[in-house]
Parts: C-alpha cells; structure tokens; sequence
C-alpha cells in the first residue's frame, strides 16, 4: 500500500485560503493518480478534486473556479490550493490515491485504493 499523510489544514475565515498538501510514501511505480475527498459531520464522504500522473485533473462542479489540484512527482507531494472558502466547505480532507481511475470516477470513494488519515478544514463566518 502507498502511505498518504495530510497536511495544512486549519482554521480561515470565509473567504480565506488555505494550501493542502499530501505526502506519499511506499510508491512501487505504475500510473497512481491522486485526489481529495472531503467529508463534513454527518455527510457522506464526497470527491473534491482529482489528476493523473500525466497532470490531467477533473474537479467536483461545488470548487471548480476556486480550488487547484497540483502534483509534485519528484516530491511524491500532492497539493489542493483552496481559495474564496465559506462555511459549506467545513470538513476533514482525506487525500487519496488510485491505481485505475479515469475522469469522474476517481471522485467516487468506492475508486480509492489508499486513504490518508485526514486533516481538518474550519472555515469560520
């Protein structure tokens, strides 16, 4: 399995920002895509964003226009730059990753092959 670790979660106002990177560790090669889920207190967990190790990314239509998904394959590091938060975007963010995943279906949960522990995003009115 491929160890994934969060960081960079925190508390903004609405309207702030915040930068969440992801560590993986544990890589044996073949195409891995990456992406983030979110899961907020008695919600189903739900797929924000995801990229292929091409750099191809598909975005979850609620943050498409105020986050950005990046990958840093040198660095094993994934990162989701979240701009313009309010308080519907409260929730912990899992990092993930998978080994056959294409277009909309790597933001189903039931495609993840290997899930971070999570951090925390408190956005604040």
């Amino acid at each position: 399995r491929v160890q994934l670790v969060e960081s960079g979660g925190g508390s903004v106002q609405a309207g702030g920002s915040l930068r969440l990177s992801c560590a993986a560790s544990g890589y044996r090669g073949g195409a891995y895509s990456m992406g983030w889920f979110r899961q907020a207190p008695g919600k189903e967990r739900e797929g924000v964003a995801a990229i292929d190790s091409n750099g191809v990314a598909i975005f979850a239509d609620f943050v498409k226009d105020r986050f950005t998904i990046s990958r840093d394959n040198a660095k094993n590091t994934l990162y989701l730059q979240m701009n313009g938060l309010n308080s519907e975007d409260s929730a912990m963010y899992y990092c993930a990753g998978f080994f056959a995943c294409r277009g909309e279906y790597c933001l189903r949960p039931s495609a993840v092959d290997d899930w971070g522990k999570g951090t925390r995003v408190t956005i604040s009115a």
